[in-house]
């Protein structure tokens, strides 16, 4: 059944180191596990419906992956895409949890639609490199700013807007120790080095009587306080189309990137660039995210830690499939999900920044017409507390800078219409 399934003779594979490379994949992004609840749930959402629904997203986003395209990759709720739903549509903007979920439902509708008709490659194609490498920079620092504001490293200040913390408290000595320790566990290959960090520093705090152990094992917590609560009808607000495109265009480029830098690496992908399947794998995205605002989370979206059970030798979309079965046991580990405080998680995340901002190593900065709207872009979202505001002074900006510079040949419809709306946007909304 498993060889009809996913041709794993054809790919030159087999179940066991299929097997493996799952549980390779699932250690590496485990940390959603502990993140997601700790980000969405600064919304006011229950954290242990929240938990559940992130069990069962990326359950179900890495099974739909694995079956309809066959790819070994896993998805869950996408870092970055969480940050900006709690602090910018929910805290920022002071839109309900409920409607932010809305955002995400009609997002995923329109990367669904994108993907069936075929649009995504023009529009993938019409934004510059470079500024996708600057959202995902931007998105990176956002993370960063949040982490060093969770592990008490930063603190807001009433003359300079940020300062420094008090970095004699426990919860930042051990939320730099735990930052240094994945470093040094990622740079000695060790799997599921964010995993390992997370949970030294958690027993670490609850060895040190700073925060309090919940258990291990239990049922796992009620989906009601999240399930079916999103509302679609408040996110078609106009105020909310940026927000909507906003989800919508991290996702697509997110996604797109990781599929083909997995698939290259998997050597699933044609000598003239062309995947194979490509549109399965990103209906398949699609559909997760729909389903994983109506279970009660962000955007579900293709990981791009499933790179590590690739390198473990995953080919199939069995590796994926194994995933979805780890994050369904997963579900019993709510209370260990529940004892982990935000300062252990701000590792993490200071780490995931890092590995978006590693972008910026491609620009070509001495193009001063490429170098001021990707700056922009990056310093816009953490210092706006925004990614739809950063998406849209990099639209705007490479817009003016290449038409002031006499280099309009450059621009095509796409960005100038994109730039217009987010003028519109900005000066209306």
């Amino acid at each position: 059944m498993l060889e009809k399934l996913f041709q794993l003779h054809a790919h030159n594979t087999t179940v066991r180191t299929e097997i493996l490379a799952g549980v390779t994949t699932f250690l590496t992004m485990a940390y959603i596990l502990f993140v997601n609840p700790s980000i969405l749930g600064e919304t006011g959402m229950d954290k242990g419906a929240i938990f559940v629904a992130t069990c069962l997203a990326a359950a179900f986003g890495s099974a739909v992956m694995g079956l309809i395209a066959n790819y070994p990759i896993a998805l869950a709720p996408g870092m970055g895409l969480n940050a900006f739903f709690t602090y910018t549509v929910v805290m920022g903007m002071g839109h309900t949890w409920q409607v932010a979920l809305g955002a995400v439902f009609l997002s995923a509708c329109l990367f669904f639609l994108l993907s069936i008709f075929k649009i995504r490659e023009w529009i993938i194609n019409s934004i510059p490199l470079e500024l996708r490498s600057a959202i995902a920079a931007g998105i990176g620092l956002f993370l960063a700013l949040i982490a060093l504001q969770n592990a008490g490293v930063v603190v807001d200040h009433p003359a300079t807007l940020v300062g420094m913390g008090d970095l004699s408290q426990p919860s930042a000595v051990l939320a730099i120790l735990g930052f240094f320790l994945i470093v040094g566990l990622v740079a000695l290959n060790v799997t599921g080095a964010v995993l390992i960090g997370i949970l030294v520093i958690t027993v670490a705090s609850i060895f040190l009587g700073i925060s309090e152990f919940g258990g291990v094992v239990s049922l796992p917590p009620s989906l009601a306080p999240t399930f079916l609560q999103l509302d679609i009808a408040g996110a078609l607000d106009i105020g909310l189309i940026s927000v909507i495109f906003a989800f919508l265009f991290v996702d697509l480029f997110d996604n797109s990137g990781t599929l083909i830098a997995v698939a290259k690496k998997a050597g699933l992908m044609r000598k003239d660039g062309y995947m194979p399947k490509m549109g399965r794998a990103l209906i398949a995205d699609s559909t997760a995210a729909m389903a994983g605002s109506l279970l009660g989370t962000s955007t579900t979206t293709s990981y791009i830690e499933s790179a590590a059970g690739v390198s473990a030798g995953g080919r199939t979309g069995l590796t994926a499939c194994v995933v979805a079965v780890l994050f369904l046991l997963a579900l019993f580990f709510a209370p260990l999900a529940g004892s982990v405080p935000a300062f252990a998680t701000a590792p993490a995340l200071l780490f995931v920044a890092v590995l978006m901002a590693s972008g910026l190593a491609e620009i070509d900065w001495s193009d001063i017409t490429t170098a001021a709207p990707v700056l922009l872009t990056a310093l816009a979202m953490p210092l706006t507390a925004s990614i739809a505001t950063g998406i849209a002074f990099g639209f705007i900006t490479w817009v003016a800078a290449k038409l002031l510079s006499g280099r309009w040949r450059e621009l095509n419809a796409m960005l100038v219409i994109l730039a217009v709306f987010c003028v519109i946007k900005l000066a209306l909304f």
